[in-house]
């Protein structure tokens, strides 16, 4: 038996005061595979239907035998629309009609490709591969296509995004929020919010994305000036400076 060996290994640089952190941010090995070439009418055979030849299905060109999993992907199951063809794209955009479930992933961001190989990652753990679809993704002698490595690329910002923004949340973790119809919304700090245990809770700040005007409420510490003289920070209205508390208006 042929044994291929699937690697993707990113690595990414993430600037972190005056050094750069070399992040081997995903290494996926698939050993022992069959290596075998499918087309896209062979794929085809494999839907659960009745006389077909089992269950296949296809993810970013490379195919696996759900087969184990019939309850879910069988003709009554949940996902059957998934089966006997590479429907990519509606792993992550949750289109489940025709002109959805199909595998050109074009036009999905880069956290979407993340999330996209977040699933091809259970099904490497989960279930056994068979080889690779010849098409978009994979050429006639099973070469990755152009189309592939542009995927790639854009798995490669989006892990620099992923990295960037949970550094981010470390520095600025997310406020507690909640609202109410009778007296409005709230936000406030806990040692927890955001889901970043520490050791001080700050103060609620309003935190805007350079040139969006978007902005996420995030806990701020007053006695780290690193923090809080970031120039994007804002005080809440009519909320008093040290208060970890804000009551927000209806409006």
């Amino acid at each position: 038996m042929l044994k291929l060996v699937f690697r993707v290994s990113v690595s990414l640089a993430v600037w972190s005061g005056s050094e750069w952190l070399n992040l081997w941010l995903l290494d996926l090995d698939v050993a022992q595979d069959s290596g075998r070439l499918l087309s896209q009418e062979e794929l085809a055979l494999y839907n659960g239907e009745e006389d077909s030849k089992g269950l296949y299905l296809a993810i970013l060109g490379q195919v696996f035998d759900v087969e184990k999993g019939r309850k879910h992907y069988g003709p009554d199951g949940g996902y059957r629309f998934f089966t006997g063809r590479d429907a990519s794209s509606a792993f992550v955009t949750g289109d489940f009609t025709e002109a959805g479930l199909t595998d050109d992933v074009s036009d999905l961001s880069p956290s979407q490709i993340v999330a996209l190989y977040d699933w091809l990652a259970f099904y490497q753990k989960d279930y056994t591969r068979i080889g690779k679809l010849i098409g978009r993704f994979y050429s006639e002698s099973g070469k990755p296509t152009d189309v592939l490595k542009q995927v790639e690329a854009s798995l490669a910002q989006g892990l620099k995004q992923k990295a960037q923004a949970e550094k981010e949340n470390e520095l600025y973790p997310a406020c507690n929020s909640e609202w109410r119809s009778d007296r409005g919304g709230r936000v406030w700090c806990s040692i927890k919010s955001g889901g970043v245990h520490r050791d001080w809770a700050g103060v609620p700040r309003m935190l805007f994305s350079p040139g969006s005007g978007q902005a996420r409420c995030v806990c701020v510490r007053l006695d780290d000036r690193t923090q809080s003289n970031n120039p994007n920070l804002q005080q809440y209205k009519d909320c008093p400076p040290q208060a970890e508390s804000c009551l927000l208006s209806h409006d």
